[in-house]
């Protein structure tokens, strides 16, 4: 069974209605050997903010260095995204497996007309691959309710209820009374249950629960609302015994990447489960939470404009986003409204009667609301100016041209009216290297075409080839233009017409891509800004951003200084200050154009560096560099050495953790320099873990997508923003060497590309060993700038720079 068909699979369950109950759920996972009964799991339920709780906690507990599964709805962009492990999504292959595992199962019980549910079968699907994981706690967002939700097959270790709203309520009661009651069904047998709930929604929870911790201003989990703080919200957290044990009290003064009061609550409550079920500190508590970013809440995606994206999708969440939004100064707010329709349409236009404009659209979504209808709703509830537009990414469009840079525009209503838009930020168009039948076969394969496609159209990708993934309407509009113009397009074969974003790979000669932007302006349905994107993807008209980098005119060479005694290829031999200085004196004059300083280890099973100590190793180097013909990088994981490097003189930060430390994009952004962003499991690397990729330079960029955005939403520019694919770090030789020859793929970012190979055991694969490895590494910077790298980082400049050089000299296009 292929991917595309496992998820079909999945997908056609929609077709049975929900149910309350959790019997075809425990039924499911017996039949998978009941995999949940030796998970410690932990439900997350209430009526809004459970996704950010969640996230948070699970943010939290891998702080404290547990293994966490996490498993949240809906998705924003791709299924897999509701089965995490350790932040990284469920794989393709674990997905095929699992449907593997139950097709028959399912077939029989379909038969008898008792099928689990899509969410039944997704919530057993989290189990299952978080006990074969084994992870150390589940983290499991209830759908809807509690007592009857399919996660409540579980028997939690700890539990909450966010907050009560009304909702569902054609399935919960009519009144928050009654909706809090079943909520508070997910309550522990063996510890109290964690509550941000007031007044009679508190009252009703205590009647079921008995045993209950309370969040708030006055509760047993006291928090205080520091409000904004640049990008960030402030937070003060006090408690006492959270799990019935009489542990000690506690304290939490931190940041959230989360905006608004009602996160506030939400990290009470999160805090209060992680002591429920871990030994956390307020170490661990305080960068968990500084660090558990959620896309589509709160999120904020540009400066001037104010632009904002938050899933809102009911009255109470729409009042809570506002009130979030007057923490910010902006003159007019430009509203972009999407909603289902089974929403209460006019309270949430009456949670946003501050608006100067609205545009009223309509997510890609079979139970989304006609625009017209909830454009009535806001004409009623607002004074605003009021508009129609069919499609998402259309009424943003229309809201940018509307706003000046001292405005605000808002994209809300909807997690799924969020996640359409959100696609003008985080979509990557994947250049792809096919240069035979049997490569362009191989690149519409991976895009999840049947055989038949794949077989018939291989031939004609032999070209410029771009993957990405765009809407069910988007790709068939695509398709057919493509087509007219002589090029093809392959679309993945999901079915899903509902939620899920396909794949599509788009073979065309340069003419034709540039002929079909032409005709993408002016289109419906989000198709003139993907238009705009393919331009500045293929470079079509568009005229670089160059601010003065050595990258900028072809691929610069990195110079490695370590000023450390325990570094992998040259540890002790640069530790005096003396040294590194004057090795970096030679590497300048061998041709290099960056030297890089580093003051901690990052080799398998080193330990880390207290921060006082790294500072002290780079600072006079740094300072004695300064004044060089040479830009001066600093290599660390920590913002605090950081800022002591740009303060001594540093042009650059390079973060082998992929910006772990929430305070190193802030830094960037402050100062204005470049920052190196790198994939990384672990650093320093974890020796002999196990780490799984269904396609390792895909699953690269995907992950490194969101990091980007991190650092994009500092206010960097992208050509700030240097993607390192990260070799060696989680990656096997055969994996670092699959980077390496796809390196242009990781071009769909829209980054600098820096490439860290020198001496690396990835060389073992060529038979290579450690103290043999000086020919490969020059080889491998070779075929690092001949696959468009900006930056290789080496110990050896003069060699890697004669190698860069002849690429060069090589290459028509650089003269």
């Amino acid at each position: 069974m292929e991917f595309h068909e496992a998820a079909n699979y999945l997908f056609d369950l929609r077709r049975f209605a929900p149910r309350p109950g959790t019997d075809a759920t425990a039924d499911l996972l017996a039949h998978l050997g009941n995999p949940h009964e030796g998970l410690t799991c932990v439900q997350v339920a209430g009526s809004n903010g459970k996704g950010s709780t969640a996230r948070m906690l699970d943010s939290v507990l891998q702080e404290a260095g547990l293994s966490v599964g996490l498993y949240t709805s809906p998705h924003l962009d791709d299924v897999r995204e509701r089965v995490r492990v350790d932040g990284r999504k469920l794989s393709e292959g674990a997905l095929v497996e699992f449907v593997d595992a139950i097709e028959s199962y399912v077939t029989d019980r379909a038969t008898e007309g008792a099928a689990p549910t899509f969410f039944e079968t997704i919530t057993a699907l989290a189990l299952w691959e978080f006990d074969r994981r084994n992870v150390d706690v589940a983290v499991l967002e209830v759908g809807i309710g509690g007592k009857y939700d399919a996660t409540s097959v579980v028997d939690p270790a700890a539990a909450c209820v966010t907050s009560v709203a009304l909702e569902h309520t054609d399935t919960l009661g009519d009144t928050v009374e009654e909706i809090a009651h079943d909520k508070a069904h997910v309550a522990p047998a063996h510890r109290p249950l964690v509550t941000a709930a007031d007044g009679a929604a508190l009252e009703a929870v205590r009647e079921v629960a008995g045993d209950v911790v309370t969040v708030g201003s006055d509760g047993d989990v006291r928090v205080a609302d520091g409000g904004r703080d640049g990008l960030e919200w402030r937070v003060a957290i006090e408690g006492g015994p959270v799990d019935g044990d009489g542990n000690e009290d506690w304290s939490v003064d931190t940041a959230l990447p989360l905006l608004g009061s009602h996160q506030v609550d939400n990290a009470g409550v999160a805090a209060a489960l992680a002591r429920q079920v871990a030994d956390v500190d307020a170490a661990d508590l305080e960068q968990g939470l500084r660090n558990a970013h959620w896309p589509g809440r709160f999120e904020v995606m540009g400066r001037e404009p104010l632009v904002v994206l938050d899933g809102a999708h009911n009255p109470r969440g729409c009042t809570r986003v506002a009130e979030t939004l007057e923490a910010f100064e902006y003159d007019d707010l430009h509203l972009v409204a999407g909603a289902l329709a089974d929403k209460d349409h006019r309270g949430i236009a009456a949670a946003f009667d501050a608006a100067d404009t609205v545009v009223a659209c309509e997510p890609d979504r079979d139970r989304a609301e006609d625009e017209g209808v909830l454009a009535e709703a806001f004409r009623a509830e607002t004074g605003a100016e009021v508009r129609t537009r069919s499609d998402v990414p259309g009424a943003l469009d229309i809201a940018l041209d509307t706003a000046e840079s001292g405005d605000a525009v808002l994209v809300t209503g909807s997690l799924y009216t969020v996640a359409e838009a959100r696609t003008r930020w985080a979509r990557v168009e994947i250049p792809k290297r096919v240069d035979s039948i049997a490569a362009s076969r191989a690149a519409i394969k991976g895009t999840h075409v049947t055989d038949a496609g794949a077989w018939r159209m291989r031939g004609k990708g032999v070209h410029r080839v771009l993957k990405t993934r765009v809407r069910p309407r988007q790709a068939q509009y695509l398709k057919e233009e493509l087509l007219s113009l002589g090029g093809e397009c392959a679309v993945s074969g999901l079915n899903d017409q509902d939620q899920e974003s396909l794949g599509v790979l788009m073979m065309a000669t340069m003419a034709q891509f540039k002929r079909l932007a032409d005709k993408l302006d002016g289109q419906p349905y989000g198709l003139a800004s993907f238009g705009d994107e393919l331009r500045e993807t293929l470079g079509i008209g568009v005229e670089p951003d160059e601010r003065g980098y050595p990258w900028e005119g072809g691929t610069a060479v990195m110079g490695i200084l370590n000023v450390t005694p325990d570094s992998f290829h040259d540890g002790g031999e640069y530790e005096d200050a003396g040294d590194a200085v004057a090795r970096a004196e030679e590497m300048v004059a061998a041709g290099a154009d960056i030297v890089d300083v580093g003051g901690e280890s990052t080799r398998p099973g080193a330990d880390p560096v207290p921060a006082d100590e790294e500072r002290e190793r780079v600072v006079p180097v740094i300072e004695a560099l300064a004044d060089m013909d040479v830009h001066v990088s600093i290599d660390t994981r920590k913002a605090e050495v950081a800022r002591a490097a740009l303060a001594a003189g540093a042009d650059i930060l390079n973060d082998v953790s992929g910006l772990e430390d929430p305070e190193m994009r802030l830094v960037a952004a402050e100062h204005d320099v470049p920052v190196v962003v790198m994939h990384s499991i672990d650093a320093p690397v974890v020796p002999g873990k196990d780490v799984h990729y269904d396609d390792v330079v895909e699953d690269v960029v995907d992950e490194l997508t969101e990091r980007v955005l991190l650092a994009e939403k500092a206010g960097l520019d992208r050509s700030q923003v240097i993607v390192d694919p990260g070799l060696g770090f989680g990656k096997s030789g055969e994996e670092s060497f699959e980077l390496l020859g796809r390196l242009g793929e990781l071009r769909g970012l829209g980054c600098p590309v820096l490439v860290g190979h020198s001496h690396k055991s990835m060389f073992a694969e060529v038979g290579r060993a450690a103290g043999e490895r000086f020919e490969p590494t020059v080889a491998a910077t070779a075929v690092a700038a001949e696959r468009g790298a900006d930056i290789v980082r080496v110990h050896d400049v003069a060699a890697n720079r004669a190698a860069v050089d002849v690429v060069e000299a090589a290459d028509p296009d650089s003269a």
